[in-house]
């Protein structure tokens, strides 16, 4: 039986054209994004690419994609696995550079800290991350390396 899902979104542009020297066009870098049912995120383009670091950016949102994907996937093997999480925490980076000539992103590494209930339990908990990271959609679906360190503790 084949799975299939959809998810659609719209991107709305909210910046200006604004010409700042004579015959010199600056384009704000700005926009909303939208999926139904759910709060827009405003967003734009890193500072260093002349845009607004307050808001997100293709980059966060790349590396709050992995990270989040990551930790619902370890919700779920370690719900199949009967390991009671009283606490998850992450923390990420991820690396824009260029690669063959091009700019890109290169590497995410995440470093989730989780605390489980039962003691006996932190090696399996700690093994758990590799089925996450290997059953990730996100992680599957990109072409650079995505790094997990994970610290368990009970």
């Amino acid at each position: 039986m084949s799975q299939q899902y959809t998810y659609q979104g719209e991107l709305s542009w909210t910046g200006s054209a604004v010409e700042h020297e004579p015959g010199k066009l600056k384009l704000t870098r700005s926009f909303v994004l939208r999926f139904g049912g759910k709060a827009p995120i405003e967003g734009s383009s890193p500072s260093v690419f002349n845009g607004d670091d307050s808001k997100h950016n293709p980059e966060t949102l790349m590396v709050s994609s992995l990270m989040s994907c990551h930790h619902l996937t370890y919700l779920a093997v370690c719900e199949k696995a009967g390991i009671r999480i009283l606490e998850y925490k992450d923390s990420a980076t991820g690396t824009l550079a260029v690669k063959d000539g091009k700019m890109r992103m290169v590497e995410v590494v995440l470093w989730p800290q989780v605390r489980v209930a039962d003691a006996g339990q932190v090696d399996k908990a700690r093994e758990l991350h590799a089925k996450a990271h290997a059953n990730c959609f996100m992680s599957n679906s990109v072409n650079f390396d995505v790094k997990v360190e994970p610290t368990v503790t009970a």
